[in-house]
């Protein structure tokens, strides 16, 4: 997916098309990109520069984003990732609760497949670290 991505806006940056609209392009990486894929093109040169790349990592007070038996960096990412652009483009259009509990899914499977490649000691802790943060972004995070 990330290739596609890429060439897709290599291609449109390069041939004069114009660029698919932007909360498609958001969407894609949020809800149809591995999140692998996803960093890849976050941190790759040719993103799409009308997006708020930003993050502050997991903003968990005192925890942090990763601990002894979890890293959740990335999935915190395109988690912010998701937030600011659905929320703000086009004026907040394509942002409502159920967009935000989609999103909010996104994030508790990208933390649970992390929690999957820990070590089998680890995993449960992992796993109850990642009920936690997501509780915390359905509670606290938006509308």
């Amino acid at each position: 997916m990330y290739v596609v991505c890429t060439l897709l806006v290599t291609a449109c940056l390069g041939g004069g098309r114009p660029l698919p609209p932007a909360h498609s392009v958001v969407e894609t990486l949020v809800f149809r990109t591995t999140l692998a894929s996803f960093i890849r093109t976050a941190e790759s040169s040719l993103h799409d520069v009308r997006l708020d790349w930003s993050t502050d990592g997991c903003s968990a007070p005192v925890v942090g984003g990763s601990g002894r038996t979890f890293d959740f960096g990335d999935a915190c990412r395109r988690h912010d990732f998701a937030y600011r652009n659905l929320s703000r483009l086009d004026g907040g259009r394509w942002w409502s609760a159920a967009v935000r509990a989609r999103v909010d899914g996104v994030f508790r499977n990208d933390m649970t497949a992390a929690c999957a490649r820990r070590s089998a000691t680890s995993r449960p802790s992992c796993n109850a670290w990642a009920l936690v943060f997501y509780r915390a972004v359905r509670a606290w995070a938006g509308p």
